[in-house]
């Protein structure tokens, strides 16, 4: 991605990636300290940032600019006390991606207000229109960017509890001050299966991201198959269509889903208020299983239509 960091004192192996953004954001929070994080966005986020003593403000992405965040958004969100911008591309829940010309116009936001990033690049590897750009890589971010990055989703290590944070010097001595009386080490057998990922597996990374785009793809067809509303999601391995027409909350919608026909989705509203009116649908099942589910959510949206 166009980074390059020091081993020795600008990297540091965490138990996943949840520990890493726990860890930057307790190193460079003061009380009271602002964080900027864009709505719908992962459920640890906000949480992490009270835990932090931050105050957490939250923006409401919207899905007519396909849940990307606009400059003009984060610019009137920026306070006197705003410090830490959390961005999260590809995104969970939504699947949003972020070009370059949408990361250079956000990077021109904060290096005029002199604030630092936390960019949780999870997905980095499921990224299917382009080919994933790290914010830390523009020119004048590297210096005030924590990268956030992992094993779980790129190699399917989900439950290892592999991650590792990528950033200034300065900053990271901090992160691994509280990471070694809190956690002391990631563990040993999760790092040496992290090292052989890393060193022979690029080839079933890239053939597992082929199976997601079309399994994406396949989504994407049954849900306009569906007549339901669905921006075109291009990262991560998550659509996230719109239930707003059947006068239900996501987890009403959820929750009957689920009795009726067996089928698990996640509310929307889990993912912050702007969530609300949508589901988070994964696609990290074989086709014969989302052929099967997508069976049963047809009649189940059938049913609620002809109420």
């Amino acid at each position: 991605y166009n980074l390059s960091y020091s081993a020795k004192d600008e990297v540091l192996v965490t138990v996943g990636g949840s520990e890493a953004i726990d860890l930057a954001l307790r190193a460079m929070l003061d009380p009271g300290d602002e964080v900027i994080v864009p709505e719908p966005s992962y459920v640890s986020y906000v949480p992490c940032v009270a835990l932090a003593d931050g105050v957490p403000v939250t923006i409401p992405l919207q899905e007519a600019h396909q849940f990307r965040l606009q400059p003009e958004e984060l610019e009137a969100a920026i306070t006197s006390k705003t410090k830490i911008v959390v961005l999260s591309y590809p995104n969970n829940p939504t699947g949003a991606i972020m070009n370059q010309e949408d990361l250079e116009a956000i990077a021109k936001v904060i290096i005029d207000n002199d604030l630092y990033v936390i960019s949780d690049e999870i997905y980095s590897e499921l990224s299917y229109q382009e080919e994933h750009i790290s914010i830390a890589s523009l020119p004048g971010m590297a210096e005030r960017t924590i990268v956030i990055n992992g094993f779980s989703k790129a190699f399917a290590m989900t439950g290892w509890r592999l991650g590792y944070a990528a950033g200034p010097k300065v900053i990271l001595e901090e992160m691994t001050k509280i990471h070694q009386f809190a956690i002391m080490a990631a563990p040993t057998s999760s790092q040496y299966a992290g090292i052989a990922a890393l060193r022979d597996c690029d080839r079933e990374v890239q053939e597992m991201r082929e199976s997601y785009n079309q399994r994406r793809r396949y989504l994407m067809n049954a849900l306009k198959e569906l007549n339901l509303p669905c921006f075109e999601p291009y990262g991560a391995f998550y659509v996230f269509p719109n239930i707003s027409e059947f006068g239900m909350t996501s987890e009403e919608f959820a929750t009957q889903l689920v009795l009726e026909e067996k089928v698990a989705v996640v509310p929307g509203s889990a993912f912050g208020d702007s969530g609300e009116g949508f589901i988070r649908i994964s696609y990290a099942y074989s086709i014969e299983e989302l052929r099967e589910a997508f069976l049963r959510v047809g009649h189940f949206i059938e049913r609620l239509r002809n109420q």
